[in-house]
């Protein structure tokens, strides 16, 4: 199994974290382990708490640290269950937690994934291979009202409402059953003319199926009030997005859990008792620079946003 992945935002992303060397850290999107190594390797009698979904990803994380197994544990599952995994290896609280959301390079490389619009696999799409689920599902199940609802939301495309009739109308004749497959009726859908313009037709799609499938934005918005209150005071939250609707989430998030209190500005006094959970390291998001860009193009619409419990 190759699993190649360049690791976005290194630098920025373990700054950010602040590592001590006895603290403990999770690593929620373990992936090809890039960020994890680097945050064991400024651990002495600290511990790393790596998390991933996807199998491969656990097998290449014990190649990647196997200098540092002493000091990491690593888990088969999803972030969204941190506070159970944390419950079930007797830790309260951690120092520090990175999340790098998305399909990984692996993932979009590995061609029978069916995450690629390149190449042609099986409609899959899942990062949890043991779940049932799959984008064959959304695509060929769904109705025309929640595709167009889901290519929308998740994809922001605006032919989505054409896109989702096509779809209808072609499994009418045949289900749609590859990765091309889809990518032709997306093609059909778009008028020629603004499938010459930018990004790849059949991009936004694929991003609406893939979150649809793992849902991912659910799944992030879920995590975040948890994880900062399983971090110790002065502990960091860390997380990378590779687009507008992640970061939204993680922004307004972060604007939620920093507040003292979200009564109605009519309420004469508080009534919500809500504390202020965390301070906003960043105000804006960090993005990697020229030179990253440059050696990794998928680091281009990568976004660092980072907390700190109060």
């Amino acid at each position: 199994m190759v699993f190649e992945h360049t690791p976005v935002l290194l630098k920025e992303a373990i700054d950010g974290l602040n590592i001590k060397k006895d603290g403990i850290y999770v690593d929620g999107t373990l992936g090809g382990a890039g960020h994890s190594l680097e945050i064991v390797k400024k651990l002495t009698t600290g511990k790393l708490i790596g998390i991933d979904q996807d199998l491969n990803a656990i097998k290449k994380a014990k190649e990647v640290l196997k200098n540092y197994l002493d000091k990491t544990i690593l888990v088969h599952d999803n972030y969204v269950n941190i506070q159970k995994i944390l419950s079930d290896l007797k830790v309260e609280k951690v120092d520090g937690i990175l999340l790098d959301i998305g399909v990984s390079s692996h993932q979009l490389d590995q061609e029978e994934r069916g995450f690629s619009y390149h190449k042609d696999a099986p409609l899959d799409m899942r990062m949890d291979k043991s779940k049932e689920f799959t984008a064959w599902n959304v695509v060929n199940k769904y109705s025309q009202i929640e595709l167009e609802k889901v290519i929308w939301d998740y994809g922001e495309e605006r032919w989505a409402k054409r896109i989702a009739e096509f779809i209808v109308n072609e499994r009418k004749l045949k289900s749609i059953d590859t990765t091309l497959d889809l990518v032709d009726v997306i093609k059909k859908a778009i008028p020629k003319k603004v499938r010459m313009e930018g990004h790849h037709p059949a991009k936004r799609t694929f991003q609406a199926i893939r979150i649809e499938v793992n849902r991912e934005l659910d799944v992030l918005e879920r995590s975040i009030p948890t994880m900062c209150r399983l971090l110790n005071k002065g502990g960091r939250l860390c997380i990378i997005t590779f687009h507008s609707l992640e970061d939204r989430i993680v922004k307004e998030k972060f604007k939620e859990l920093n507040r003292d209190c979200i009564c109605p500005p009519e309420f004469p006094i508080c009534v919500c008792d809500k504390e202020k959970e965390i301070n906003i390291i960043t105000r804006k998001p960090i993005t990697p620079s020229l030179e990253e860009v440059g050696k990794n193009p998928r680091a281009r619409s990568s976004k660092l946003r980072i907390a700190e419990r109060v």
